[in-house]
C-alpha cells in the first residue's frame, strides 16, 4: 500500500512539474521551461508522464526550428509508447515521429508514418488524431509536388476539422490549402483561405497561442504579394514577423524574412532585397528547411535576373536544382527549368534553351499540371480553379461552360464541386 501511495505521489509531482513547464513556456520562458521537462523525463519512473512530458519537447523543439532534436525526442517517444502497450499512444507517436520528418523535408519518411497512423487500431482518441495525420500527409504530398493527393488529404482533414467542431485544426488546414493554391496560382483562394483562418483566430483564438494568427498573416501575405497588393502583404508580413520574434519562431522568422525579399524584389528594389534573402537562408539552413532554401535562392535568382547578371543567375539556379532534386520537389524543377529556358534564350544558347525546354513540358506531364477540359497549362498564370471530388482540378471557366458531370481524367461523377 505504501508503494503504491509512492508511485501515485510520483505521478502528481510529474503532473505538477510538466504543468510547470507549461505555464512557463507559454510566458515565453523557453529555456526555463525546457530545463523544467528535461527533469521530469530524467527522474520519472511513469512511463505516461515521460509520453506526455516528450510530447511538450517534440511540440516546444519543433516551434523553435530545432527540428533534429524534435526527432530524437519522437523516436523516444515510440519506444515509451511500446512500453505503454496502448494504441492511442502508440499513434500519437508515430504522428510526432510524421511531423518531426515533415519538418525535415523527409516527405515520403512523412507519408509511410502517416500510413501507419491511420491503419492502428485504437480508439475515439486516435480516430480524433486522423485530422492531423491527413494535414501532415498532404503537406509531405505537396512538398513532393503530388497535387491531387495533397488536395485529397487536405480534404479529408478539413472533414475531420468540420466532423469534429476542431477549430484549431481547420485554422492549419485552411493555411495549408492557401500554401496549395498559391503553389498552382489561383491567387484568388491563396488569399481566401488563410483569411478564413484569421476569421477562425479573431472568432475562437481567444486562448489560441498567438502562432496561429502570426500562421495566418503570413499566408495572407504571400498571397497579396502575388496579387500585386504590395502594401497590404508587407502589413501582414510585419505582423507575422512580430509575433515570431517575441516568441522566438525561428522557422516563421525564416519565412517572413523570405516573403520581405520577394515584396521588395516585386519592386525591383533588389538591394534591398538581397540582405532579407541572405538572413532567410541563413536561418532555413540553421534549421533544415530545404524547401525554403528552394524558394530563397529562386528569389536570389529572380534577382540577379533583374541585374542581368546571367552567369550569376546560374549559379543559384545549380543550387537549387540540386536540392530540388534531392526532396523531389517537382514544381520546383519546373521553375528552375523555366528560368533557365528564359536565361538561354537571352545568350542565345539553342542547344540549352531546348534541352530546358523539353524537361519543362516533362515536369507539367508528371505533375499533371494542365487542365483536363481545355489541355492548357495549370500554374503559369493566375487562374481560377475548381477541385471535384475526386481532388482533380480543372479551370473553372471549363467547368461552367463545359457543363459535365463527370471528371474528364477518372470519369469519376462530379455532381457537385469539392471541399476546396
Amino acid at each position: 500500500m505504501r508503494l503504491f501511495n509512492a508511485w501515485e505521489m510520483g505521478q502528481d509531482q510529474t503532473k505538477q512539474q510538466i504543468e510547470k513547464g507549461l505555464h512557463l513556456y507559454q510566458s515565453n520562458q523557453t529555456e526555463k521551461a525546457l530545463r523544467v521537462w528535461m527533469r521530469v523525463l530524467e527522474k520519472s519512473a511513469d512511463p505516461a508522464g515521460r509520453f506526455r512530458v516528450l510530447g511538450c519537447l517534440i511540440t516546444a523543439h519543433a516551434e523553435m526550428g530545432r527540428y533534429k532534436d524534435m526527432l530524437k525526442f519522437a523516436v523516444v517517444q515510440i519506444d515509451t509508447a511500446r512500453e505503454l502497450e496502448d494504441p492511442d499512444y502508440l499513434t500519437e507517436s508515430y504522428l510526432n515521429l510524421a511531423r518531426s520528418n515533415e519538418k525535415l523535408c523527409e516527405f515520403q519518411k512523412t507519408i509511410s508514418y502517416c500510413k501507419t497512423c491511420l491503419n492502428m487500431q485504437g480508439t475515439t482518441v486516435s480516430l480524433q488524431l486522423n485530422g492531423q495525420v491527413s494535414l501532415s500527409m498532404g503537406n509531405a504530398f505537396l512538398g513532393l509536388s503530388v497535387f491531387q493527393k495533397a488536395l485529397e488529404c487536405f480534404e479529408k482533414a478539413l472533414r475531420y476539422a468540420h466532423n469534429n467542431d476542431d477549430k484549431m485544426l481547420e485554422c492549419r488546414v485552411c493555411c495549408s490549402l492557401g500554401n496549395f493554391y498559391a503553389q498552382i496560382k489561383d491567387y484568388e483562394k491563396a488569399l481566401f483561405f488563410p483569411c478564413k483562418a484569421a476569421e477562425l483566430v479573431n472568432d475562437y483564438g481567444k486562448g489560441w497561442s498567438l502562432k496561429y494568427r502570426a500562421m495566418s498573416q503570413y499566408h495572407m501575405a504571400v498571397a497579396y504579394r502575388k496579387l500585386g497588393r504590395l502594401a497590404d502583404a508587407m502589413d501582414c508580413c510585419e505582423e507575422s514577423m512580430k509575433i515570431a520574434l517575441q516568441h522566438g519562431d525561428r522557422p516563421l522568422q525564416a519565412l517572413c524574412l523570405l516573403c520581405f525579399a520577394d515584396i521588395h524584389r516585386s519592386r525591383k528594389d533588389v538591394q534591398t532585397a538581397f540582405p532579407r534573402y541572405d538572413s532567410s537562408m541563413s536561418i532555413m539552413t540553421e534549421i533544415g528547411n530545404r524547401l525554403g532554401l528552394i524558394q530563397v535562392l529562386l528569389g536570389v535568382t529572380k534577382c540577379w535576373m533583374i541585374q542581368k547578371e546571367l552567369d550569376k543567375a546560374l549559379e543559384s539556379i545549380e543550387k537549387a536544382q540540386e536540392l530540388a532534386e534531392g526532396l523531389g520537389n517537382k514544381l520546383g524543377l519546373l521553375k528552375l527549368h523555366c528560368l533557365c529556358e528564359r536565361i538561354y534564350r537571352t545568350k542565345g544558347q539553342q542547344r540549352e534553351l531546348r534541352d530546358h525546354v523539353v524537361k519543362f513540358h516533362e515536369c507539367v506531364e508528371e505533375m499533371e499540371l494542365y487542365c483536363g477540359m481545355c489541355g492548357e497549362s495549370i500554374g503559369e498564370k493566375n487562374n481560377q480553379l475548381q477541385a471535384l471530388p475526386c481532388s482533380h482540378f480543372f479551370h473553372l471557366k471549363c467547368l461552367q461552360t463545359d457543363g459535365t458531370r463527370g471528371c474528364p481524367n477518372c470519369r469519376r461523377l462530379s455532381v457537385k464541386p469539392g471541399y476546396v
